[in-house]
Order: C-alpha cells, then sequence, then structure tokens
C-alpha cells in the first residue's frame, strides 16, 4: 500500500495542478509587496503660436499605507493555499489507500467466488448424472441448478467489481495501464487496536481544514481592517508636474500635483458592510467545521471499532467453526455418513464465510483509513478524489 501512494504522489496529474497553486499565491505575496509603477501624464495644446503644455510625475502614496496590510493579507492566503495543497496531498494518499484496499479485496474474493462456482458447477453436473440415471429428483436436480446459476452471477458480478476497482487504483496512481500486480491476499488483521487517545483534542490541534478555516477568518479580519482605513480615499497620488503656458521657447512652471479620490457619492458604507458580513460568515463557518470535526472523528471511530470488531469474530469464531464442519463433514463423507452434495454445500458455505471474512478486512482497512484522514482533515473525497482521478 505505501508503494501505492507513493506511486501516486509522484505521478497524478491532477495533483501536479494543485501544486501550481502555490506559484500563483506566491505570486500574489510578491505583488502585494511591491509598489505600483509611477504615471506619467501630459497634456499639449497649441493654437497661433501659443502653446499650454503640462507634464506631471506621480506616485501613489497611499499605497505606503496599505501595502503593510495587503502583504500580511496575501502572506495569510499563501498559508493558507500551502496547506490546502498539502490537505490534497493527504487526500490522495487516503484515497490510494482504499483504492489500493478495495481493489486487492475485489481480486481475492473474485478468486473465492471463482471456486464457489467451480463448486456449484460440479454439483450441478453430478446432480445431472444422478437424474439421467433416475436415482434423484427433478426438484433436487433444479436445485443443484440454481446453485449454480446463482453461483455463475456471483462470480461475474466479482469480476465486474474486480476491474472496476482496479481501474481506480490504477487513475489514482496515475498510470495509463494495469501492468502491476497486487499481492494474493489481504493483510491481517493487527493483534490489537491502536492506542488512539484524545481522538477530539488531537483532531482541533491537527486538522488541516481547521487550520485553513482560521487562517482564512484572518485574512479577512485584516481586509476588513483594510477596507475600513480606504472607505473615504483609496486613491491619493503625488508627484513632481510643470506647466508651458504661452510661447514655446518661454520657461515652464514648476510644481507639484496631487490627485484623489473624492468621497462625494460613495462613502465607503457598502464595502464596509461587505467586508463585516464576510468576516461574520468565515466565523460562524469556523465554528460549523469545528462541529463536524468532532463529530466526523468520532463518527469514524466507532465505525474503526466495530469493523475490527467484526473482523475478529469472522476470523476467530465464524471461519475456524466453518472449518470445523467441513473437516467434520469429511470424515462422515468417507465413512459414507453423508452425501457427496451435502459436502459440496459444506464446502460453498466454508468459501462464503472466508470471502465475508476478506469483506470484513477490507472495510476495516477502510475505516482506519478514514479515521485516520479524520485527525488530520475533512475526509470528504466527492470533490477532490473525483477531480483527482479523472487527471
Amino acid at each position: 500500500v505505501d508503494d501505492a501512494v507513493q506511486i501516486a504522489l509522484l505521478n497524478n496529474r491532477g495533483l501536479q495542478a494543485s501544486y501550481a497553486e502555490l506559484g500563483i499565491s506566491e505570486a500574489d505575496l510578491v505583488q502585494a509587496g511591491r509598489l505600483p509603477n509611477p504615471r506619467f501624464s501630459m497634456l499639449r495644446a497649441s493654437r497661433d503660436g501659443e502653446y499650454k503644455i503640462e507634464q506631471a510625475l506621480t506616485f501613489n502614496i497611499f499605497s505606503l499605507v496599505t501595502m503593510p496590510k495587503a502583504t500580511i493579507i496575501e502572506r495569510r492566503r499563501f498559508e493558507q493555499t500551502q496547506r490546502q495543497v498539502s490537505l490534497e496531498v493527504l487526500r490522495l494518499a487516503t484515497a490510494t489507500r482504499k483504492a489500493y484496499f478495495t481493489a486487492l479485496a475485489a481480486a481475492q474474493s473474485e478468486r473465492y467466488m471463482q471456486q464457489v462456482m467451480r463448486a456449484a458447477e460440479t454439483s450441478a453436473t453430478l446432480a445431472q448424472r444422478m437424474k439421467q440415471a433416475g436415482n434423484w429428483s427433478t426438484l433436487d436436480e433444479a436445485r443443484e441448478q440454481g446453485f449454480y446459476a446463482d453461483a455463475t452471477l456471483g462470480a461475474s458480478r466479482a469480476r465486474q467489481a474486480s476491474l472496476q476497482a482496479s481501474e481506480q487504483l490504477t487513475r489514482l496512481m496515475g498510470l495509463d495501464h494495469t501492468h502491476y500486480t497486487l499481492p494474493e491476499r489481504m493483510p491481517d488483521l493487527p493483534a490489537q487496536m491502536e492506542e488512539t487517545g484524545s481522538l477530539e483534542q488531537t483532531a482541533m490541534q491537527q486538522r488541516i481544514d481547521l487550520q485553513m478555516m482560521k487562517l482564512q477568518t484572518e485574512a479577512l479580519a485584516g481586509q476588513l481592517g483594510l477596507t475600513k482605513t480606504t472607505r473615504f480615499i483609496n486613491v491619493l497620488e503625488l508627484g513632481p508636474a510643470r506647466v508651458l503656458e504661452g510661447r514655446r521657447s518661454d520657461p515652464y512652471k514648476n510644481g507639484v500635483e496631487i490627485s484623489l479620490e473624492i468621497p462625494l457619492f460613495d462613502w465607503g458604507s457598502a464595502r464596509v458592510a461587505r467586508a463585516e458580513s464576510t468576516y461574520m460568515q468565515a466565523v460562524n463557518q469556523l465554528a460549523q467545521v469545528a462541529v463536524e470535526a468532532r463529530s466526523e472523528v468520532r463518527e469514524d471511530y466507532g465505525r474503526y471499532r466495530a469493523s475490527y470488531d467484526i473482523a475478529r469474530q469472522y476470523r476467530d469464531s465464524v471461519v475456524p467453526i466453518r472449518q470445523k464442519i467441513a473437516e467434520e463433514n469429511q470424515l462422515r463423507y468417507n465413512g459414507m455418513l453423508v452425501s457427496v452434495f451435502d459436502l459440496m454445500a459444506d464446502a460453498r458455505a466454508q468459501i462464503t464465510s472466508v470471502n465475508s471474512y476478506i469483506e470484513a478486512l477490507r472495510d476495516f482497512w477502510l475505516a482506519q483509513s478514514d479515521m485516520e484522514m479524520a485527525l488530520i482533515g475533512k475526509p470528504d473525497f466527492s470533490t477532490p478524489a473525483s477531480a483527482l482521478s479523472a487527471q
């Protein structure tokens, strides 16, 4: 599974595309720390040898006031983007882990369902021969044929599920082929569950989506302060100017040009109200994300414990009991106490119980992946996973 995750992190084009967000955000941060270019303006008019020439070179000195706050805002946005990309990396890793275990379980289930189908085929063939020999009734022969038909359908569904799971893993790993080999069987259930400590407290400290929301809220708070600062005047340009009025040979008059926006119609109250509403929206969203994070951790940990108990029950009770029944029936068959059809039925039941144990193992490893993701970020793959796998 670690190899699959490493391949996905190196090859997945959707993840590579998300890295470009770092460059975009960094460029915005650099741009926020640069002064705007000066502005040059010129007016030239003439009539009957009389000229009027005005030349001015102005600089937006108001940017000196707003640039520190703008730089702080962009720096927080850049940190937020860094965490966003980190979360995408973790989401892809978790999605790949889940796809790996799903593909592994589907392949192993397909092999077991093929065994069930072969056992059912043997029973159906034998039943048909016994029916022809007059030793079996039509009902008993039809029952075995029905078992065989159901087993054939089950094998076909397992084959389809295995193909879909394999292709999902292939897409997440960014490969254009399926020329790789998975292990023959699922990893065993751990001897005991992991000690997790205080899950909710750990999640509040580690979850990247919460850190992103906090940075966004801080950035909006800074944006609110900047909006209040510039609510009346957001353009103030100052620079040297020279004017010529009269003959072309007359000397220029030197002076200073100042231009500013006059708050005659717009006093900036709407912009301030919008910034305040946006900030309060972010505050409430942060509180909601915190509530959902606690709930997600509790839910995923409950599913983790339940899936572990179920898989352990299959491993320690169901499968051994089925194995013991099969061995006892084998002894009775050798002593001609049970029929070959009873033996075949027990073999099918034993294979089905093993297949159920494989599914329980798969559910456990998926639950463990979800729980680990819940401690570091929102385990929501509906958007990221589809976008990443589409690449």
